[in-house]
């Protein structure tokens, strides 16, 4: 960013991936604020803190009122992390990932002072994908479960937008995000609450931990990295992100059995996986996803800095 000391306003920002959008921002030495139902933790973050507290709902909002929020905040970047996946029913996903944007857009369209969007999306809605090879941005979207169609109708609403300059709005299509704070109601942030519970009070119940098949592919980014290339985009040329789709993560697909095995293995703790036999011959979800992060290097200069074994050992030292 050529700002000095720019206005970020990061939507969601109690949540997960919000609190390390936080963070890194307040490092970089921008103006933060944080939009959200409920005023949220910290989660660290090094450098002067500088930083603002909205309680809003923005589910409960038009875009009139999102409009008079943004405006006041003298928002230069607006970073979507709200949005919800875990224990939430389709009908809930479409209104916290799609109707959500749609109102935002049509909010931020309005601002005589127009600040860049930026769209978390999610692997999830290109759909299956190939072990052979990572899936480019090219790639037409085919989500195969309700909450990669809620996204990636979210992301036309802020890429057709775009194409008609109505806003300056970028996407990230983000791999499967693991880290600190990652929180139960996720396959590893459950495994993270088990062994805490276990090394609490050692219940010898707690030494087995029996889970659904394991067999699916994914592609796994860490938190921290996600927040870097966030950072990237509000320091690239706008021209050169403006209207585009950008992949974010690993590159690379692991087992999700042997990630939980590896969670396990650095928590020491004596508990051991028991992975229940697939029953039935349907599947809702896809076998094996993975990102091809070429244009993230090309147009921001970012790669991943976390291998996996950070990432997880950071979420049991967050657990």
């Amino acid at each position: 960013m050529t700002l000095e000391q720019p206005c970020v306003v990061v939507l969601g920002g109690s949540g997960f991936v919000g609190g390390h959008l936080r963070a890194a921002f307040r490092s970089s030495g921008a103006r933060v604020v944080s939009v959200s139902r409920t005023r949220p933790g910290d989660v660290g973050g090094n450098g002067p803190t500088v930083e603002h507290f909205v309680v809003f709902d923005l589910l409960a909002a038009g875009p009139a009122e999102v409009g008079a929020m943004l405006a006041d905040t003298g928002a230069d970047v607006v970073v979507n992390a709200a949005g919800g996946y875990w224990r939430m029913t389709d009908q809930q996903m479409w209104g916290a990932n799609t109707e959500l944007v749609s109102t935002l857009v049509a909010a931020v369209r309005t601002l005589p002072h127009r600040p860049l969007l930026i769209q978390l999306g999610s692997v999830h809605e290109y759909g299956p994908g190939s072990r052979d090879t990572g899936i480019t941005e090219e790639r037409t979207p085919a989500p195969a479960n309700a909450y990669g169609r809620s996204k990636v109708e979210a992301a036309r609403c802020v890429l057709d937008a775009a194409s008609t300059s109505e806003l300056n709005g970028v996407v990230l299509r983000i791999a499967n995000i693991i880290g600190p704070g990652l929180p139960a109601g996720s396959l590893l942030g459950d495994i993270a609450a088990h062994l805490e519970r276990f090394a609490q009070d050692g219940d010898a119940a707690g030494r087995d931990l029996v889970l659904g098949p394991l067999n699916a592919e994914r592609d796994f980014v860490d938190v921290r990295d996600v927040a870097d290339a966030v950072l990237a985009v509000t320091r690239a040329p706008r021209a050169d992100v403006s209207g585009r789709v950008i992949n974010i993560g690993s590159g690379v697909a692991v087992s999700a059995a042997r990630v939980a095995e590896r969670l396990i293995e650095l928590s020491d703790l004596p508990v051991r996986l028991v992975e229940r036999a697939r029953t039935g011959t349907s599947r809702s979800d896809v076998d094996c996803q993975m990102l091809d992060v070429s244009r993230a290097r090309q147009l921001l200069g970012w790669v991943p800095r976390r291998n996996l074994d950070a990432s997880l050992t950071g979420l049991l030292g967050a657990a």
